[in-house]
């Protein structure tokens, strides 16, 4: 049984489906998407049955989704139809339009009921899966376990885990602490190339030699996996992250996807 992470797929179907079969998942499998499975690439429709349709999955809600729930919940509200819309709304928008209602209910019902955060200890190490980062500010557990850990998130202010940015990945340091058994933060909603002006300690430059965008990690604990699938072709790509070894499995997006 292996266990996988992805997050921003943005729209980008078809170099999401590239990297999953390059997985070639098995049996027991888990994958966990950390949210922005929407708005601006050409299919959100196509990655939310992906992602909802993919066995041992758990997807997160990102600030995307949240725009999303927010417009749709109140499509009277000028504020929340605005703020979904600049931040390329009508591609998810006009996707849902053009499939049954039925169908598209079930996905935004699904999409309101997704969790902010998730765990998972791999290979003895604790990871903390969520969208956007957290509030490092808040007291720590003595003793890091399921329940603990779970507490921990829960304590979290929502917004924190679906938004922040520069008080997480700017902070500095992170929760392995002194011992480093605190558990491994993996997160997207930041293009890892946004943190070469906002993070220190970064494990290497964000770009690959082909100037594509590819996973960093802040210091020990925190690994940025938002690979700029949303800036399209050239600079973007989808990650799917293995925890078992840290293989990671990339696909470029193309001209048109």
């Amino acid at each position: 049984m292996s266990t996988y992470v992805f997050s921003d797929v943005h729209g980008h179907r078809l170099p999401l489906e590239r990297a999953l079969e390059r997985v070639s998942p098995s049996e027991g499998d888990r994958f966990f998407c950390l949210g922005d499975m929407i708005d601006r690439g050409p299919d959100p429709v196509g990655v939310l049955r992906v992602c909802r349709s993919l066995p041992g999955a758990c997807a997160l809600m990102g600030n995307h989704e949240d725009l999303m729930v927010s417009c749709l919940s109140d499509p009277r509200d000028p504020l929340a139809a605005m703020n979904w819309g600049l931040n390329g709304g009508a591609a998810t928008s006009e996707g849902l339009a053009a499939i049954s209602a039925d169908e598209a209910n079930e996905l935004v019902d699904w999409v309101r009921s997704l969790p902010r955060w998730a765990q998972a200890v791999v290979g003895g190490r604790r990871y903390l899966l969520v969208h956007a980062g957290v509030r490092l500010g808040a007291r720590v557990p003595e003793a890091w376990d399921d329940a603990s850990a779970a507490a921990w998130l829960d304590a979290q202010d929502p917004e924190d885990l679906s938004w922040i940015r520069e008080e997480f990945w700017g902070a500095p340091e992170g929760l392995s602490g002194a011992g480093g058994d605190g558990p491994v933060v993996v997160a997207g909603h930041t293009p890892t190339p946004y943190l070469e002006r906002m993070a220190a300690s970064l494990d290497r430059p964000a770009l690959d030699s082909d100037g594509r965008a590819r996973m960093v990690r802040v210091g020990a604990d925190r690994w940025d996996i938002d690979c700029c699938a949303a800036g399209g072709s050239g600079i973007g790509q989808v990650l799917v992250l293995r925890l078992d070894d840290g293989e990671e499995f990339y696909e470029p997006v193309r001209d048109g996807e």
